[in-house]
């Protein structure tokens, strides 16, 4: 078997067992087993579970943060100085996070993947998502700055991670969401026009009016 078989093998059969198990959960050699490679095969092209983690991310990420930082030179070139709107810097977001599992067919996956990134004690990996990525998204959440400069940094914050909680849990539930929506509303979804519905939801929850205070909506001690 060819080294790059090799190497392909490992990642595919890694990505589904993460998204499926989760990272503490999959063992080495569940990887290896279901790969049909040896263990000696992921140390001589990883070296570690840690590092073949990150480069499962890596293989979504490298060509998402190319597309990514293209399309956001293409939205600075055509609005100048002008600010680019909120749903124009989303849409493009959604357009690039799609284009890239499409190629593999594992949008869900990935999805997963991602949410676990987050919900899992994976600090290696957010320091690598950080260290490798991050100039992409310091640079989107500067554009969202520029286009929500009523929300205090703090409120807006958690507005993007509520949206990617939202885009997270509904794209890596997608065949459960589709069978129900066919089977109780007699609807046939398509990926393009789930995110056609979930647009105007992000776009709402970050134009949402801010929220009371404690001591709005709690009566003062007597």
């Amino acid at each position: 078997m060819a080294q790059t078989d090799t190497v392909t093998r490992i990642l595919d059969t890694a990505e589904v067992l993460f998204a499926e198990r989760g990272f503490a959960e999959t063992s080495l050699r569940n990887i290896t087993s279901k790969a049909k490679v040896n263990l000696a095969a992921v140390n001589y092209h990883f070296g570690s579970k840690k590092a073949l983690i990150q480069a499962v991310f890596a293989r979504y990420l490298d060509p998402f943060t190319e597309r990514f930082h293209a399309a956001l030179d293409g939205l600075e070139a055509e609005y100048g100085n002008e600010v680019i709107p909120l749903e124009i810097l989303l849409e493009t977001m959604a357009r690039c996070v799609l284009e890239v599992p499409a190629e593999r067919n594992s949008l869900k996956v990935f999805m997963k993947l991602l949410g676990l990134a987050y919900s899992q004690a994976q600090g290696h990996l957010r320091r690598y998502i950080q260290e490798h990525y991050g100039s992409v998204f310091t640079r989107f959440t500067g554009l969202v700055r520029r286009a929500t400069p009523e929300l205090p940094d703090a409120e807006r914050f958690w507005r993007l991670h509520f949206m990617l909680g939202t885009v997270i849990f509904t794209l890596s539930g997608l065949d459960a969401l589709r069978d129900i929506a066919e089977k109780d509303y007699g609807e046939h979804v398509s990926v393009r026009e789930l995110i056609r519905r979930l647009r105007p939801v992000v776009v709402s929850s970050m134009q949402a009016p801010l929220p009371a205070t404690v001591d709005d909506v709690l009566p003062a001690a007597g």
